[in-house]
């Protein structure tokens, strides 16, 4: 009798990933973990331990198992993985808060004014803010601020010589300071199209002309964020930015999600799809918004302008198979960084084969998107 193994192996796959996002929604909203992990199948915990470090989600998985039922939790082996992983995640965190604490006393000190974008901002959504995996710290600045900064940092003995980045034309520069990487923003541009990007200029002067912030009191230092409805935009837009032209994870599309429940009541619904409508990205924000409440358990409630249309099911499907392919920031993918060359050959091969791929969730944004990208990266040659 002929056993289809390969079927046996992708329902098994199919299982655990779902085991693996039940999780997640459950770190994410803190809902009753009793009802999940019911697939008539055992739990796969080292598969479902790979993914979230694979989606950079280790924390709110963690943050999830702390609330299920003892006859549901992991071995023994895997908690201590969960556990270690998850405290030294915390660790960084703290160690990050501290020094962003520095960076904006002594920014201030010199008379700068900035935004912290992103990142620890974000990570104050969270039920467990040290338990969210930091990246980079990003400062947003009007272009007065951005030069100052600039020219402060490189003055600075642990900063001088150390720019690892840098974009004249869309105003950002990157820094190495100590262990921590530090990136000036002078526009939030998503390099999409000049669409987008108008309205994102239009948020920013918001944000930085008319004081439409919140603040984060991190230790004795009150840090300056982006207001709610601001901030969704510049989140949104960061993530079809990097969906379009070099891969997202989960983690990515958690801080939206965070945002939008944190700020659900605060939210204006009629200025956000004015802006999303604007910027011509319904149809993006509607099949993101489905998977984050198909997938991620989010309540309908707290997201705004949903569309429960069936037919988005396939594109929710097609769009969650390529998060999880592609990884944290499509830091999943095999890509030789010694070698130049080749390099840059794979780099445009994935950015091809992403593109087919993404074009059967966004037929006609895309192909656009990518376009764009190409077309606005051979007018920067022809101008040097």
């Amino acid at each position: 009798m002929f056993v289809d193994v390969g079927s046996d192996k992708v329902r098994e796959e199919e299982i655990v990933r779902k085991q693996f996002l039940e999780l997640v929604g459950v770190g994410l909203f803190l809902d009753n973990s009793a009802g999940i992990l019911h697939h008539g199948s055992s739990v796969g915990w080292e598969e479902v331990y790979r993914l979230a470090e694979e989606q950079s989600v280790v924390g709110l998985v963690a943050a999830s198992i702390e609330r299920l039922p003892f006859s549901k939790r992991p071995p023994q082996e895997v908690v201590l993985q969960f556990v270690g992983s998850t405290m030294q995640i915390e660790q960084q965190n703290k160690e990050m808060n501290l020094f962003v604490a520095r960076l904006i006393e002594f920014l201030r000190k010199n008379d700068v004014c900035t935004l912290l974008v992103k990142g620890q901002g974000i990570a104050q959504c969270y039920e467990k803010p040290l338990w969210r995996t930091s990246g980079d710290v990003d400062l947003l600045l009007n272009e007065e601020n951005y030069k100052k900064a600039c020219a402060i940092l490189e003055r600075r003995a642990d900063c001088a010589g150390r720019v690892t980045a840098k974009n004249t034309e869309r105003m950002h520069q990157e820094y190495q300071i100590g262990v921590w990487t530090v990136e000036l923003h002078g526009t939030m541009h998503s390099n999409l199209s000049q669409r987008i990007d108008r309205e994102i200029d239009e948020v920013q002067r918001i944000c930085l002309n008319r004081g439409s912030v919140k603040s984060w009191q991190n230790g004795e230092t009150y840090v300056s964020l982006p207001g709610p409805n601001e901030d969704v935009i510049f989140v949104f837009t960061h993530i079809l930015q990097h969906l379009f032209l070099e891969g997202i994870g989960l983690r990515q599309i958690c801080d939206w999600c965070r945002l939008l429940w944190t700020y659900r009541s605060e939210i204006n619904v009629e200025m956000l799809e004015q802006r999303i409508r604007k910027m011509g990205l319904l149809s993006e924000w509607q099949i993101f918004g489905a998977m984050a409440v198909d997938c991620l358990g989010m309540p309908k409630e707290a997201m705004p302008l949903l569309n429960d249309n069936f037919n988005l099911k396939r594109k929710v499907g097609r769009l969650m198979d390529f998060v999880m392919e592609v990884g944290n920031f499509g830091h999943n993918r095999e890509v030789e960084w010694s070698n130049g060359l080749k390099r840059r050959l794979m780099i445009i091969w994935h950015r091809i084969t992403d593109t087919v791929k993404l074009s059967r969730v966004f037929p006609i944004d895309a192909p656009k998107f990518m376009l764009n990208y190409v077309w606005n990266g051979m007018k920067g040659v022809v101008r040097r």
